[in-house]
């Protein structure tokens, strides 16, 4: 029977990790693929765990019928999860948001929230119910959550890699909840039966669980769970003839089709339109670049090339060879799926090579020399995209340029809204941009600026009847880019206006280490859609390290004071665990935006990153649970944990600062990628092995299993709402990987300091 309970806390684990991945994938396209909603969600659902398994999971320990009540929570997780979906695919609806617009900030808050309320209270409650039926099998000593702590690890790790390779791939959401109801549905059943009995509860109970076990089979094989999906997804693109939906591990692309013309949306946001895109935008981005140069011949697209770019890249009759880098193979395949002759003349095209690879990869492996390199990203919107528009992607891309070659880019502008934000991000990558650059010419827009850098002081002149004679020589035929227009938008006040433009804005340089261009990013974005929040993000902006100072000695000459009282040290414990989640979700994406920083590409390493964090977790717990009782002073043990993770706080970027100029050569792949996983396990080992000595040191005689598990465990989602929060949206993008390492250090130093005065006092 024990082992029967284990398998169900595996599935447990698993269960939780997949839900909470596909529900983060559904919320990210009806918030259109915003990393700040990633944040979001991630801190909804463990704020939401957290009090599921302090409060709920309080009748685990009142009830005398804990397996009942762990199969019943398990039935109403599942149902939630049903319901979860289809409210988060018909969110804009109900709102009032039409398709394609932003939800701001306020509504994306609450409704995501109450969306996830259910799942993630009743998730967390089962945690602590599974101390409890657990308890009934094995020894009641303070090893035991840290055994079951171990055990939802486990699974945990499984959901990762499982949900990333197998899943995502091949299932649709509402076929993997199928899958993952049948599942625990049987187990729950195998927990029951051995207990039979005649009282009418339980009777009624495993009739009802048979009977969801059937409904769960008939919703995979005969094909129910698929018409939930595609209901669903009607409701959310209601009167749209959605025409492909499918996920793969780069994201979701949903194409819609009207009349002959196609949609193409990712993560909900409209990429590219077929076969009449946006002309005036595409026109200027392309046309104005290459007139701009001589004699161009060779081009790098990075991203977005297809639907427009390239065909008006084509008009130009010196271009021998085009190279386009998409990172999505899927992308290119549905452009083949809904062919028009717009994207048939662009990929059938001789002169055009496409590569399906991360732009910035291709950039950093290839010896090719291009006449002009474009970015089809038009902003550092998360730390993905700010990888091309950092100091080391100007000059990684000014290496790959011939003499005279010119680098073309697009951030959000206005001509009429020019608030601070848009100010600060314009301002800060021109800087950027010019630190590298001899030469920054920006071209104005409403909507968009383009940027055109490079080592040629002829960007700078722009000689409006040279470009004109070019665009007669060359004979292009535009819609928008005529003589007339050449003329209007490279007057030269244009080029004395933007300099007024961003005067007295942010200087600070944008990088692959320090991503501040995120922060500015969100910023702006937050003060169009939250403008009530902006004196938030403006006071994160002159955050540094010596706020993590103060509330250093803030929480030190508190704990010192009351370092007499006994209770002190009950709340020092839970404090502890609290700054050990915050570290460990902040260790999570510092190797997480290093990795990205370093290669930014396929999506399953961050899963695998994630699985080896996990696996270093789970590795913790079961070690110190291991040799629990021979612990003499678990609180010199403590402490000795304590200053290990302040070790790696500071180590873990010093390691990864040192290798980056070892990573750049091909030699050192395999090296690389395997240290990142190292450091992910390490990372891991170091956090999950708290947890259980964090129990055995808080137990008392008399009190609780289930509720220490639960307090201890909340604390540690606790910390990991925090670090979610804080370290993706203000640690990371401000004070940059060196700074979040000694702000964690910082805030590991208080508990330490505290858990050493209470090993010496002998408490």
């Amino acid at each position: 029977m024990k082992k029967r309970v284990c398998i169900a806390i595996l599935a447990m684990g698993f269960s939780g990790l997949v839900a909470e991945i596909l529900l983060l994938r559904e919320f990210l396209i009806v918030f259109s693929g915003n990393e700040f909603s990633i944040g979001i969600v991630l801190a909804h659902w463990l704020i939401l765990e957290a009090f599921g398994s302090f409060f709920l999971g309080r009748i685990a320990e009142k009830s005398r019928y804990p397996l009942e009540i762990f199969t019943i929570i398990t039935v109403l997780f599942f149902i939630s999860l049903f319901i979860a979906v289809p409210s988060i695919r018909v969110l804009k609806g109900a709102i009032g948001v039409s398709i394609g617009e932003t939800i701001g900030f306020l509504p994306m808050l609450y409704s995501s929230f109450l969306i996830l309320l259910p799942a993630s209270v009743l998730h967390g409650a089962l945690f602590t119910c599974s101390c409890q039926i657990y308890s009934m099998f094995s020894s009641q000593d303070a090893s035991l959550a840290g055994r079951v702590y171990a055990y939802e690890t486990v699974g945990t790790i499984i959901g990762g890699i499982v949900c990333t390779y197998l899943f995502i791939p091949y299932l649709d959401t509402f076929q993997t909840f199928s899958w993952l109801a049948l599942l625990n549905l049987i187990i729950c059943l195998a927990l029951l039966v051995p207990h039979w009995n005649t009282g009418l509860g339980q009777k009624t109970i495993l009739v009802i669980l048979s009977g969801l076990v059937f409904l769960c089979g008939y919703l995979i094989f005969a094909g129910q769970a698929d018409k939930l999906h595609y209901d669903s997804i009607k409701a959310q693109w209601k009167n749209h003839n959605v025409v492909h939906y499918q996920n793969s591990q780069y994201g979701n692309i949903c194409v819609i089709e009207n009349e002959g013309q196609y949609i193409f949306f990712q993560d909900g946001v409209p990429n590219v339109i077929t076969p009449i895109p946006d002309i005036p935008f595409v026109e200027e981005f392309v046309h104005l670049p290459l007139l701009a140069h001589p004699e161009p011949k060779k081009l790098l697209i990075l991203s977005g090339g297809a639907g427009g770019v390239i065909n008006e890249a084509l008009k130009h009759p010196t271009i021998e060879t085009i190279e386009y880098a998409e990172l999505d193979p899927l992308l290119i395949d549905l452009f083949r799926k809904f062919p028009t002759p717009l994207t048939e003349s662009e990929l059938k095209d001789r002169r055009v090579r496409i590569r399906h690879i991360d732009g910035r990869l291709l950039l950093k492996t290839t010896q090719d020399r291009y006449d002009l390199i474009f970015v089809g990203i038009t902003e550092p919107s998360n730390l993905q995209t700010n990888r091309f528009f950092t100091r080391e992607f100007f000059s990684l891309a000014k290496a790959r340029l011939h003499e005279g070659g010119i680098l073309v880019f697009g951030l959000p502008g206005s001509l009429t809204y020019m608030n601070e934000e848009l100010k600060n991000l314009n301002s800060c990558i021109f800087h950027t941009a010019k630190s590298v650059f001899s030469h920054v010419r920006v071209l104005p827009g409403d909507g968009a600026n383009i940027f055109l850098l490079s080592d040629s002081q002829a960007i700078l002149l722009l000689d409006r009847m040279q470009i004109i004679e070019r665009l007669d020589q060359r004979n292009i035929k535009a819609n928008v880019i005529i003589p007339w227009y050449i003329e209007q938008k490279l007057h030269p006040g244009w080029l004395e206006w933007f300099p007024l433009f961003i005067a007295g804005s942010s200087q600070k340089i944008n990088s692959d280490f320090n991503p501040i261009g995120v922060f500015y990013s969100v910023a702006h974005w937050n003060a169009l859609y939250a403008p009530s929040l902006r004196w938030l993000f403006r006071g994160f902006e002159g955050m540094s390290l010596w706020i993590g100072v103060l509330l250093f000695l803030v929480f030190l000459v508190y704990f010192l004071f009351r370092s007499k009282d006994g209770r002190s040290f009950r709340r020092g414990i839970p404090l502890a665990i609290i700054t050990t989640g915050f570290a460990g979700m902040i260790f999570d994406l510092m190797l997480i935006f290093a990795f990205q920083s370093v290669y930014g590409y396929v999506f399953s390493w961050i899963g695998l990153l994630v699985a080896s964090f996990m696996t270093g977790a789970a590795c913790g717990a079961m070690l110190v649970t291991m040799i629990l009782e021979r612990i003499k002073n678990g609180f010199k043990f403590f402490a000795k944990i304590e200053l290990a993770i302040i070790g790696f706080s500071i180590g873990c970027p010093g390691v990864v600062l040192a290798a980056h100029a070892y990573l750049g050569t091909p030699d050192a792949l395999f090296f690389s990628k395997g240290l990142f996983l190292v450091l992910s396990f390490i990372g891991g080992l170091l956090i999950g092995s708290q947890f259980p000595l964090a129990n055995k040191l808080y137990l008392r005689d008399g009190a609780g299993l289930s509720k220490t598990a639960g307090l201890l465990y909340a604390s540690d989602l606790l910390g990991g709402w925090f670090g979610g929060i804080i370290g993706a949206i203000v640690l990371l993008p401000v004070l940059g990987l060196v700074g979040t390492g000694i702000t964690v250090a910082l805030l590991k130093l208080t508990s330490f300091i505290i858990i050493t005065i209470y090993s010496k006092q002998g408490l």
